[in-house]
This record gives C-alpha cells, structure tokens and sequence, in this order.
C-alpha cells in the first residue's frame, strides 16, 4: 500500500528544503527552497499528532547532531535517521530514540561499495536488520541507469542501482530510502521510470523521494509501483513553504489507503 511519508531535512542545525543537486557546503551553489522558522520538534509534534509513521530525519552535513535529538526526542521511537551514520553511533542513535538508522556514504569508501562496513553496521545493531535502512540515494546515468550518489549526493559511487544490488542488500535491512538526487527539491515531478524500476527489484518497504509536488503524484506512484513504493513530499507541502498540497491533504489521502 503506497502511502505519503514525511521528512524533516537538517542543514546547519535548522529544518531546510534544498535542491539536492546543489547539496555541496564546499561551495557558494547551494540553492535553498525553504528555511522553518519552527524548530525540529515542531516538525516531530506534527507527525506525531498525525500518526506519520516512518518519517526520516536527514543531517545534511556537521552542526545538525542537537537538532537531530530534539527531533527524536518529541517522538521516541517512531522516527528514522540519516546523516554521517556509521558502526560506531548507529547504536547510540537507537538510545537517542530513532526507530531505525539509515547508511549510506559509510558503505562507500573512496566510492566503492564495502560489505564489511555493512555487516559492522548490522553487528553494531545486534545483527537487528528491523533497525536498519540502505539509503540508495541516486543520480540518473543515460535513459535507464542510475548509480548510488554519496556525500551529498555529490560524489557517483561504482553501485548501479538495479535489480542485482537489491538483491545483493535486501538481506541485511528493513527498507531502502531511495532519493532521485536529479528531482531532488526541484517540484518538477517524479523520475517515474525509477519508480517502476523500484516496484519490480524491491520485495521489501521503498520509499522513493524527489520531486513530489501533489496528490496527483501521490496516485502515481501508487499506480505505478502498483502500491509497492511510498512516496515523500518535501518542498512542495506547506508547512515547508509549499504550495503543491497541504500535510492536512496528505494526511487524509493516507487515511483513505487504509480504508
């Protein structure tokens, strides 16, 4: 059952929406859609009082750490995490009160998938795959091909997303969280053929993120993964400056899923 998750993006310590192809702190290109005025915990509370299950919280770059916490804190247990996790926190983040961690650039030193910091991950998590998300975040190669994006979605790793590195990834995690990197924060629509790609690979929870801007998407992807992929909508909703659809539309659409 395809259904509507939220998100709440972390950049220098404040909720921001950005275009995710200019992610990059090194240089003056970073294109900022939306800066909150609330703190974290107010995006937590919303979900909360909403019951928005499997919600990420992404630290995009370093100061993001108390933003984080604050963010877990207003909902233990009910919310995922990104950002600079590795073997050495994942656990601590758990205790901090995230239902589940997310990886990705760990797992590609130099660019370059490494089983063994995957498995120190899931070790490091008492080998509980239930608390373990791979994010595949990627960036479009050509008409059918797109390869694993890390450090800001700024660096191409040698992982083409595709059937094989489903299955090669699937047993070691709950879900993937896979971000268009090309889509991202743009409001032009979703990569619909990575959808589809998605809704055949995975035989676990997707959630497919980049470019969402309405309900209308929303029954795409539904229509497309044949509900198999869940679908964020970050700058496009109104409580991050959006016009697209509201959190309330969005909240009401998940309720009819369910019937």
């Amino acid at each position: 059952m395809t259904r509507f998750r939220p998100c709440i993006d972390l950049h220098a310590g404040q909720v921001k929406q950005i275009v995710g192809g200019t992610l990059d702190s090194k240089t003056a290109a970073l294109q900022t859609n939306f800066v909150s005025p609330h703190p974290p915990s107010y995006f937590s509370a919303l979900y909360r009082k909403h019951n928005l299950l499997g919600a990420h919280v992404i630290m995009l770059g370093p100061n993001n750490t108390a933003a984080a916490k604050e963010s877990l804190s207003t909902w233990p247990g009910a919310l995922q995490i990104g950002g600079g996790i590795n073997d050495t926190n994942a656990a601590e983040w758990i205790k901090a009160g995230a239902s589940k961690v997310i990886i990705t650039s760990y797992l590609f030193p130099s660019g370059k998938f490494d089983q063994s910091r995957l498995d120190a991950v899931l070790a490091a998590l008492g080998g509980d795959k239930e608390k373990l998300v791979i994010d595949l975040s990627c960036r479009r190669k050509g008409e059918d091909k797109w390869f694993v994006a890390m450090d800001k979605w700024q660096t191409i790793t040698d992982m083409e997303v595709n059937e094989e590195s489903i299955r090669r990834l699937e047993p070691y995690c709950s879900e993937f969280l896979i971000h268009a990197a090309d889509n991202e924060g743009l409001q032009k629509g979703i990569d619909e053929r990575l959808v589809e790609r998605l809704a055949g690979w995975c035989t676990i929870p997707v959630t497919y993120a980049g470019g969402g801007r309405n309900l209308e998407d929303l029954e795409m992807v539904k229509r497309l993964s044949g509900g198999r992929v869940d679908l964020t909508i970050g700058s496009a909703l109104d409580c991050f400056g959006g016009c697209g659809v509201t959190l309330e539309e969005c909240v009401e659409w998940n309720r009819k899923q369910q019937g």
